[in-house]
C-alpha cells in the first residue's frame, strides 16, 4: 500500500508505510532532519556531525533517560539495531526493531529529542571520536569533498574540522540543535509490518512536544533557517547557485596509496531535471561496466590507466542529496603516466559515448544492473524508511522508491549520450592523487558501539583492477558515525 502522510500540529511530517512482505515481524524508523554540514556555523565546522553523535547519549551523559540507559542500549535490549548518517544537507537516524517493540522505539526517539542536553565531558569525548573519523577518511571521500568545494565555493563537507570543534561548548551545541531540529525541518518515516493507524496514535502521543519552539530567540533563529529549508525543498541548491564555468579547475593534490587522478563533474538537479540526473546514473554504469574496464585490462600492455571507479551522487549514493551533487571518476595512473594524460583518456571515453550511438544491448545492461541493485535492496526496511524521509525532505515531487524502476527503464541511449556530452562541455575538477609515505589510518570510529554496528545499508564503491560503477541506490554512510 502507498505510504500515508500526516502532519502533526507542530509541523512534523510523518510517513507510514505498511509493507509486511518486506520484513514480517519487523519495523524501521527513520528521522530525517534538514541539518547537515552546509548548516555548520562559521568557525564551528562539524557541528551537525557532532549533534548526530550526541543523539546517542550514553549512561550518565546528561540525557533525559531516567533509567540511565542510552538510546543504543535500549534498542539493543529490544533486539534491534540503529545507526545514523550526517550529509552536507541533512542528517538521518534509522532504527530497526521487532514490530512489537515499535511503540517503545518511537517513545525512545521522542525522548532523546526532547531531552537533548549533552554535558561538556560527553562533547569532548565525541569531538575526539570525530577527529579520528576525519583522520581516517579514505581517499575517495577526500576527492569527493575537494571536487564539490571547487565546483561550488562555500559548500561544506559533512565531517567537520577537528580544530574548530575542539573549543565548541555545550551552549553552542544546544543552540544549533534548538534552531535546526525543529518540527518543520524533520520527517519521521515508519515502515514494515505495522498498522498505520496504530503508529499514528503512538506518534501523536509521544511526539506532541518534539521540535516545538518555545522562546522568542529560538523562533527568530528558526524562521530564518526555515526559509532556507523551504527553499531547499523547492529544489534550489544549498551551497551555491550555478557551478563555476571554467572548463577545468585544478585543485590541490591529495595523498593516496597509489598514483591517480580524480575528475569531478556537476550533476543535474534531481528535482528540476530528474531525467537528465537518471541518465547520468546510467552513464556511470556504462562507463564502469563496459568502457573503462577495457582500458584497465590493457594496462599490462603499456596502457596508461591501471584502474577506474565511477561514482554517481554523494560519495556514490545517488538520489541521496539535493543539488548540488557530483559524478566522480577516480583513475589509477601507470608509472610514467601524467595527470593530463589520464584526464585525456577519461575524456576520450566520454567522447566515444557522446558521439554514439550507444548500442542498445550496452544500454540495456547498464539499466538492468541498476534495476538489479534496486530490487536487491528494495526489501530493506531501513532503506525504504530513509528513502521516504529523503524524498519528502529533499526531493519534493518524487513518486517514491517504487516508481524508480519505471523511471530508469524510460531512459534512452540518446539521453545517455547527451549526459556524456554534458560532462564534456561543462566544468570539471582535476585532483592529482599522489602517493606518499604515511601511516595506515585506523578504522573509522562509530558514534556508538555494537548496537550501531551491522546496520550498514550498502557496500562502498571499491576501486578494483577492472573498474566498476559505484552507483549504489541504498543510503550509505555520509559520515561514518
Amino acid at each position: 500500500m502507498s505510504p500515508s502522510v500526516s502532519v502533526l500540529p507542530g509541523g512534523l511530517r510523518v510517513c507510514v508505510e505498511s509493507v509486511p512482505q518486506y520484513g514480517r515481524g519487523l519495523a524501521a524508523v527513520a528521522l530525517t532532519v534538514a541539518a547537515g554540514g552546509d548548516d555548520d556555523p562559521a568557525g564551528r565546522h562539524g557541528t551537525a556531525h557532532l549533534v548526530e553523535h550526541l543523539m546517542f547519549p550514553r549512561s550518565g551523559g546528561g540525557s533525559a533517560d531516567p533509567t540511565g540507559e542510552g538510546y543504543a542500549a535500549l534498542v539493543a535490549g529490544a533486539g534491534g539495531v540503529c545507526n545514523a548518517e550526517t550529509h552536507r544537507d541533512h542528517t538521518v537516524f534509522h532504527t530497526t526493531v521487532p514490530a512489537e517493540s515499535l511503540p517503545d522505539a518511537l517513545a525512545w526517539e521522542a525522548r532523546r529529542l526532547l531531552g537533548f542536553a549533552p554535558t561538556e565531558d560527553v562533547i569532548r569525548t565525541e569531538t575526539d571520536v570525530i577527529g579520528e573519523e576525519i583522520r581516517g577518511a579514505g581517499d575517495a571521500g577526500r576527492s569527493w569533498e575537494s571536487a564539490l568545494g571547487a565546483l561550488y565555493p562555500g559548500s561544506r563537507d559533512s565531517f567537520g574540522t577537528a580544530a574548530e570543534l575542539a573549543g565548541i561548548t555545550a551552549g553552542e551545541v544546544e543552540a544549533f540543535f534548538r534552531a535546526h531540529y525543529t518540527a518543520r525541518r524533520m520527517v519521521l518515516s515508519v515502515v514494515g509490518d505495522v498498522d498505520p493507524a496504530g503508529v499514528m496514535a503512538v506518534v501523536r502521543a509521544v511526539f506532541a512536544g518534539v521540535g516545538v519552539i518555545r522562546v522568542a530567540g529560538e523562533a527568530g533563529a528558526a524562521e530564518g533557517i526555515r526559509a532556507a529549508g523551504e527553499a531547499r525543498a523547492a529544489g534550489e541548491p544549498r551551497a551555491a547557485g550555478e557551478p563555476r564555468t571554467a572548463r577545468e579547475i585544478h585543485t590541490a593534490p591529495l595523498p593516496s596509496g597509489r598514483p591517480g587522478v580524480a575528475v569531478g563533474h556537476p550533476l543535474p538537479d534531481p528535482v528540476a531535471d530528474r531525467p537528465a540526473y537518471l541518465a547520468q546514473a546510467v552513464l556511470a554504469q556504462v562507463l564502469g561496466r563496459s568502457r573503462l574496464p577495457a582500458l584497465a585490462r590493457s594496462a599490462r600492455d603499456g596502457h596508461r590507466l591501471t584502474s577506474a571507479t565511477v561514482t554517481c551522487g554523494y560519495h556514490g549514493q545517488w538520489l541521496a542529496s539535493a543539488a548540488p551533487d557530483l559524478i566522480l571518476a577516480v583513475l589509477g595512473r601507470a608509472p610514467g603516466t601524467e595527470v593530463d594524460a589520464a584526464v585525456g583518456i577519461w575524456r576520450s571515453v566520454l567522447r566515444a559515448v557522446a558521439e554514439g550511438p550507444l548500442p542498445e544491448a550496452e544500454h540495456r545492461r547498464a539499466v538492468n544492473s541498476l534495476l538489479v541493485a534496486w530490487h536487491r535492496q528494495a526489501d530493506s526496511l531501513p532503506t525504504r524508511a530513509v528513502a521516504l524521509g529523503r524524498d519528502a525532505l529533499l526531493l519534493p515531487g518524487s513518486a517514491g522508491p517504487d516508481a524508480l524502476p519505471a523511471e530508469l527503464r524510460r531512459t534512452t541511449p540518446a539521453e545517455v549520450a547527451a549526459a556524456a556530452r554534458a560532462l564534456l562541455e561543462g566544468p570539471a575538477t582535476v585532483t592529482e592523487l599522489a602517493p606518499q609515505a604515511r601511516t595506515v589510518p585506523t578504522a573509522r570510529a562509530h558514534t556508538v558501539l555494537t548496537a550501531r554496528a551491522g546496520t550498514e545499508l550498502a557496500p562502498q564503491a571499491r576501486t578494483v583492477p577492472i573498474a566498476r560503477a559505484g552507483t549504489e541506490l541504498a543510503p550509505q554512510k555520509g559520515t561514518v558515525g
